[in-house]
């Protein structure tokens, strides 16, 4: 007998599936909900995702591919709000979601994608009595930990992601690191987490010939080429790259190096439009490795595995990072990577043998890694390859998709048990706290009611 299908409902409320990658509220959670949604389609489920209305251009519903429906709500202007800024518009999301689900056949799980969404979810949960499953992508309680004055989430963000996580059904970790600090920082039960990592398109991420690609992009075919590729914030570590170009050895017997960097506001790189190029600049200015710093701007999803493929190494060492999709993209066109050793790039990517592993904002460390794969290119391919294994057997979207099932399965099964009882933390977290209103008609927003909810 066949196993029935579902109808899941992404709730995506800041990181449209359908947006470019590389600007500064557009990276790894728009391309994992993008999909999960079409691998989840895949398998024979119905998907809807759920996403705010950013532009007044941009239709109700739009088809992201054959079974998934992306749906634009109307929740605060049509036009682009910082995702700092989005938390008093979620009451105004969370009713449109709630109209548009009980206009359509009945949904079999909600899975929300962020703390806001996962406040929205909260409320269909109880309102629909639908199972919620919810990955966070980056917890409140590490970035503040990073960021510290420069984080400008609200700071009820903390409290809401211990609400959210202890009503959840299932919190989805995407690595060993992010199962722990969800322990650590909300002492979460590790039978309400389960861990299913990132993924890759292989069908878009290959390995391909390094001159080609490099003709094509105008690169010289003897350059050692380092690349970085993601969105220009500060804590993506940028600059830690640049300070290590400066520190890399020259002479005759050594190739010449050039960093290329991939991303930003604009196809063409503007210095106003995404002001950390600039700062960029005058930081490689300062070093005197301007000329060999080359900025690219932002490219579509069909046009980044060139880059990949173009490269001798790809770099990425945030300050933290939950996962890193972008190193798994680089393994996959058998490129050897260099991570910070945080997150979730402890857990993709294996020292010293896909690659290294350097401290964060230790540009010495990372000179060094770069300056020894430059030396050894026979080590580098073989890196490459080995990072290739290691995408195909763990991490593609489709067994993603497969174990994000298997964690909708098991809570609806759950969920059936007339022994099971709801889900913990619906209303009372401990006996010390009262149950909290998480929404309540458009009011300015407020401190969380006894730090364990939102109430507007």
């Amino acid at each position: 007998m066949a196993t029935p299908s579902l109808r899941i409902a992404l709730i995506s409320e800041h990181a449209s599936p359908l947006a470019l990658a590389g600007s500064v509220d557009s990276g790894g959670q728009n391309v994992y909900v993008a999909k999960v949604a079409t691998a989840l389609a895949g398998r024979g489920h119905e998907v809807l995702v759920l996403t705010r209305r950013d532009s007044p251009d941009l239709p109700p519903a739009q088809a992201l591919g054959p079974g998934v429906q992306v749906f634009h709500l109307d929740a605060g202007p049509p036009a682009f709000v910082p995702k700092e800024q989005l938390l008093p518009w979620m009451p105004a999301f969370e009713a449109q979601a709630r109209k548009l689900l009980r206009s359509r056949a009945p949904c079999d799980v909600v899975h929300a994608n962020f703390f806001m969404s996962g406040l929205v979810g909260l409320r269909l949960q109880r309102r629909l009595q639908l199972p919620l499953v919810v990955t966070f992508h980056a917890l409140g309680a590490v970035r503040r930990l990073h960021q510290a004055a420069a984080d400008g989430f609200p700071p009820e963000r903390q409290a809401i992601e211990r609400c959210v996580a202890h009503a959840a059904d299932r919190v989805i970790a995407e690595s060993p690191q992010d199962r722990q600090d969800l322990q650590q920082h909300y002492e979460l039960p590790s039978c309400q987490i389960a861990e299913v990592p990132c993924g890759v398109d292989l069908q878009e991420f290959k390995p391909g010939e390094q001159c080609a690609a490099r003709e094509l992009l105008g690169l010289d075919a003897q350059d050692f080429i380092v690349l970085q590729l993601g969105r220009m914030v500060p804590r993506k570590g940028v600059d830690n790259v640049i300070r290590a170009l400066a520190l890399l050895p020259v002479g005759a017997t050594r190739r010449r190096a050039r960093l290329l960097v991939v991303g930003g506001e604009s196809e063409q790189p503007d210095d106003g439009q995404t002001p950390e190029i600039c700062r960029l600049r005058e930081l490689a200015r300062q070093l005197g490795v301007e000329e060999a710093v080359q900025f690219i701007g932002r490219r579509g999803r069909s046009e980044l595995a060139r880059y990949y493929q173009a490269a001798d190494v790809f770099v990425s060492t945030p300050w933290y990072e939950p996962f890193g999709i972008t190193l798994l993209e680089s393994m996959a066109c058998a490129r050897p990577v260099i991570g910070s050793a945080v997150g979730g790039i402890q857990h993709t990517v294996v020292d010293g043998v896909t690659g290294y592993l350097v401290p964060p904002k230790d540009a010495l460390a990372l000179a060094k890694h770069l300056d020894r794969l430059r030396a050894h290119p026979q080590q580098a391919e073989a890196m490459g390859r080995a990072g290739l294994l290691r995408v195909r057997r763990m991490f593609t979207w489709e067994q993603v998709a497969a174990r994000l099932e298997a964690v909708y399965r098991r809570v609806l099964v759950e969920r059936r048990r007339p022994e099971a009882g709801p889900p913990s933390g619906l209303g009372l977290l401990s006996p010390q706290v009262r149950p909290v209103t998480v929404f309540a008609p458009a009011a300015p927003v407020q401190r969380p009611a006894a730090g364990w909810g939102y109430k507007a």
